[in-house]
């Protein structure tokens, strides 16, 4: 390009442009001075010069729109990786902030909190500490109890940061947690060296309450909710009704006590049976029983949830820009960090979760829940909410589903402006969302879908108001006109088998849908058509439940009973490359893609597993499978184990949130107990009275012993660990000697002398099955609850039962499991029916109680809860009945497992 001192062409164009109107008209004016031939010529001239001058300008301003146009194309992905670099921004900039909130700080522990295995010595250990500096950051109560957590049971954590805030600009519920780098092992995992033991004088009690029909409600803590906030989720009644005070929200204990001032006593009822509780001396004479007692200044947050739900939930697994991956348990949205070892959670539902969607932008998340026992607080519907700030933005079809949301979709080809849901009720009702039309979305359309089972529902990437659902002997193709009807076509199959199920949806490149059925075969529709196109028989053994498209084009299969992943390219040729999946972890449930060129794998053993091909996959979330009951927390070390119906006894790490170790019983387990020094662990199985001891640190089995026909519900070890009580549900306890080498010795059953009216002696126990036992802290005395609401005494060197109650009005007890006692009073909400608290427990500082109900709640009291009236902190997140909950050895968390939701939930106390 030529240049004109030092001066562009472009730029001298410009200028000659800018001065072209005042020097024609000068040369105008000239012209007509000259004669009307000049002047013709000069404006022919001139709007020669302006037409050449126009065209110029439009072709320059067409090229630059053109170059817009083509940068805008290029720049659509940096979109959203720039979105995901500001969700990752603002999330660690809220850990920074929960970071600084002032707290006072706590004594630290300079002693090891786990078994020191590989011959560490104290003074390493110590050195192991990060150091606090008080000038530089206040820590608040976890993040010190963190830290001097130094001696990890996993020897290659060291100087690890822990910390943990609160939620993220969040209008809900939510939680945030960092931990170390697990290293989860599998549920067959090798055998450890035995370590030297140390006796230890703390006792620890696991144990669970009794079993009955679950339910649930979606009453939810407001305490970690904003006040502004139109969508906190203490109830859904809230979006339509005034919200009431917090002391009419409150539910108090028995309506009908009464104290007695002659004998000092308060008589309670439960499903109207009379109980008498007698009040401690030091209490007595300034006892009021009208009077309000307050809940505790310290109060719960959810730090950790264990486990995942894909034994019967589909599309649940998937990756945000963040690096989190999404699924759900319980009524808890759990978004993990697995680098990071980070949990952040969504609260806002009130039962379970049984759905989940993507937005395109991959931002938002829409997330499904059934219907509740409670049907006025935990209604079906639909919650539309950010995933960086965890904030709802919208709520939808509350009155609107009846029994669950079990599929639903984001639309694709406009942006992600409508949502698609299935009803779980008889005749899977359809329906599609404006979700972003009002705070509770306006309904297009709804219509009936099919009576027959709808596993996937999902929108067409490309064809727009296209859907395609599948299920049970049937594919359907809806298409949504412009006046908001459905319209549906039915997949046809010709002369090929019609399979009993058609369990996957997905979509090709190209368009085409690509589906997995009952009978192991990949089936590809054309598109806009509903006829096959392509067929590929017999690539799995059974069902086929996940199929997953790759960015590439490529096609990775799930089987759901063989377990394994079989790969294809785009043009759906086998590639060669398959993956098995240990049989232990179950079948394939779904397939997502991860990180570059990881996959995630949920199974339905209610495990996620990462990896692919070549390096293998290793398990990154366990879980329990089945109905789960045994619960009990370590005496010495931030570890606590699980057991259920599932057959499955765990060790749990509080600190690095991992598994320790997994063992197969090989029986159904009720109860659990460690003895006081933590080297053995004690299960009650289910159905008969069988009950198994194994060492906690090698897993092996010691000895196997049975009591009873009936299972064991609650065992609990005298503070010395020289004896064991068994409380079982053929209404006795089985009482045991143990010896120092744990060598069990029946010493009797308790049981009291009766006489009949025919002068004969009888020997009874309780009139129901044992529920709770305590131990007196001396080791003497033993009291027990019942299943119809019996507190006993009992004489544990002889078995027998000490009717005078009133003698022990002030013995000190080692333990507070026992839901029925005067300290425990204030746990009994209003017109109780006697199994509406499963479980209680005490902290060892004997400040707080914590309780786990029929309900879905953890509730914290201020200990004793000795007021008919006494106020709590009620926290949701399980979905089913809380089973147990207990304390670890330090009061720094509590554990609370759910019965039929088959979580493990780990909460701070701070």
């Amino acid at each position: 390009m030529s240049e004109t001192n030092g001066v562009s062409k472009e730029q001298n164009e410009t200028e000659t442009e800018a001065l072209a109107p005042a020097t024609y008209k000068r040369s105008l004016l000239t012209q007509i001075s000259e004669g009307p031939e000049s002047l013709d010529n000069s404006l022919n001239n001139g709007f020669k010069a302006w037409n050449e001058m126009l065209e110029a300008e439009n072709h320059g301003m067409l090229g630059r729109v053109q170059d817009l146009e083509r940068r805008v194309l290029e720049q659509g992905d940096e979109l959203v990786c720039l979105k995901a670099t500001l969700a990752e921004a603002l999330r660690r900039l809220s850990i920074v902030e929960g970071m600084r909130t002032p707290h006072s700080l706590t004594q630290i522990s300079s002693s090891p909190s786990t078994p020191v295995r590989n011959g560490t010595s104290k003074e390493q250990l110590r050195l192991r500490q990060p150091v606090i500096s008080s000038a530089k950051i206040n820590l608040d109560a976890r993040e010190i109890n963190r830290r001097s957590y130094a001696g990890s049971s996993l020897p290659q954590r060291r100087a690890v940061h822990y910390q943990s805030t609160g939620s993220l600009h969040s209008d809900s519920q939510s939680s945030n947690s960092v931990s170390p780098i697990p290293s989860p092992s599998p549920r067959a995992t090798p055998l450890p060296v035995p370590p030297k033991r140390t006796p230890v004088a703390t006792q620890q009690n696991g144990s669970n309450g009794l079993h009955k029909r679950w339910s649930s409600t979606g009453d939810f803590n407001n305490g970690l909710i904003s006040p502004q906030s139109k969508f906190s989720t203490k109830s859904f009644l809230n979006l339509f009704t005034k919200p009431s005070s917090a002391m009419a929200n409150v539910k108090h204990g028995t309506k009908e006590a009464n104290y007695n001032d002659e004998d000092h006593s308060v008589r309670m009822y439960l499903r109207g049976r009379p109980i008498i509780l007698y009040t401690p001396s030091d209490v007595a004479e300034n006892y009021d029983i009208t009077k309000v007692a307050t809940a505790p200044s310290q109060k719960l947050k959810l730090d950790w949830v264990y486990g995942y739900r894909g034994r019967d939930c589909r599309s649940n697994l998937y990756i945000l820009p963040t690096g989190e991956m999404v699924y759900f348990v319980a009524a808890v949205v759990v978004l993990y960090n697995a680098e990071e070892q980070s949990q952040r959670h969504y609260l806002g539902h009130t039962d379970d979760v049984k759905s989940l969607a993507i937005h395109p932008n991959k931002l938002v998340v829409a997330t499904g829940q059934c219907a509740g026992h409670d049907k006025r607080e935990a209604r079906p519907h639909i919650r539309v909410w950010n995933s960086v700030s965890l904030h709802t933005m919208a709520v939808i079809g509350v009155n609107e589903f009846d029994v669950s949301v079990c599929c639903i979709s984001f639309s694709k080809a406009d942006g992600g402006a409508m949502l698609v849901a299935v009803d779980e009720a008889s005749d899977h009702t359809i329906s599609v969302w404006d979700w972003q039309k009002g705070e509770n979305g306006y309904k297009i359309t709804e219509t009936k879908c099919s009576v027959d089972t709808i596993v996937a529902a999902e929108f067409h990437p490309l064809d727009k108001n296209c859907i395609v659902t599948c299920g049970k002997s049937h594919i359907g193709f809806w298409s949504l006109d412009a006046g908001g009807t459905l319209y549906k076509r039915m997949g046809i199959f010709e002369s090929r088998d019609k399979p009993k199920f058609i369990l996957c949806v997905s979509f090709l490149q190209s368009g085409d849908v690509i589906t997995g059925d009952s009978n192991g075969n990949i089936v590809v529709w054309g598109r806009g058509t509903n006829t096959i196109v392509k067929m590929v028989k017999n690539v799995h053994e059974g069902s086929i439940f996940s199929i997953c498209v790759l960015k590439d084009g490529a096609v990775v299969s799930g089987g759901g009973k063989d377990g394994r992943m079989v790969q294809f390219d785009a043009n759906l040729e086998r590639t060669g490359e398959e993956s098995q999946i240990e049989g232990h972890y179950g079948g394939i449930r779904v397939i997502s893609e991860g990180r570059g060129s990881q996959l995630l794998v949920g199974t339905t053993r209610n495990c996620i597993l990462t990896g692919n091909g070549s390096l293998g996959f290793q398990p990154v979330v366990l879980g329990h499978i089945d109905e789960l009951w045994g619960l009990a927390a370590h005496p010495t070390v931030p570890q606590f184990a699980t057991a259920g119906y599932d057959k499955l006894l765990q060790m749990w790490d509080s600190m690095s949130h991992s598994i320790l170790w997994s063992k197969d019983i090989g029986v159904h387990a009720q109860s659990l107990a460690f003895s006081p020094d933590g080297n053995i662990i004690v299960v009650g199985c289910v159905p008969n009275g069988n009950w198994m001891v194994f060492d906690s640190q090698t897993r092996e089995l010691m000895s196997q012993h049975s009591d009873g026909p009936e299972p064991i519900q609650i065992m609990q070890f005298s503070p010395d660990g020289s004896m064991l009580a068994l409380g079982s549900r053929d209404n006795y306890i089985y009482m045991y000697q143990v010896s120092e080498t744990h060598k069990f010795s029946r010493v009797g059953k308790c049981m009291s002398v009766a006489t009949s009216s025919h002068g004969t002696k009888l020997t009874v126990g309780h009139s129901s099955f044992v529920t709770h036992i305590d131990w007196s802290a001396d080791g003497e005395i033993l009291r027990s609850n019942s299943g119809d609401y019996e507190l006993l005494y009992w004489n544990a060197a002889t078995c027998r039962q000490i009717p005078q109650s009133s003698a022990f009005r002030d013995t000190e007890w080692a333990s507070n499991n026992c839901t029925i006692t005067f300290s425990t009073i204030g746990i009994w909400p209003e017109n109780a029916d006697g199994t509406d608290v499963n479980y209680c427990d005490r902290s060892h500082d004997m400040k707080l109680m914590a309780t786990a109900d029929d309900f879905g709640k953890v509730k914290l009291y201020s200990y004793p809860v000795m007021q008919p009236k006494s106020l709590n902190h009620s926290y949701g997140g399980h979905s089913s009945h809380v089973t147990s909950v207990a304390f670890l050895h330090d009061d720094s968390r509590l554990v609370s497992i759910g019965g039929k939701d088959t979580s493990v939930m780990q909460w701070v106390v701070s």
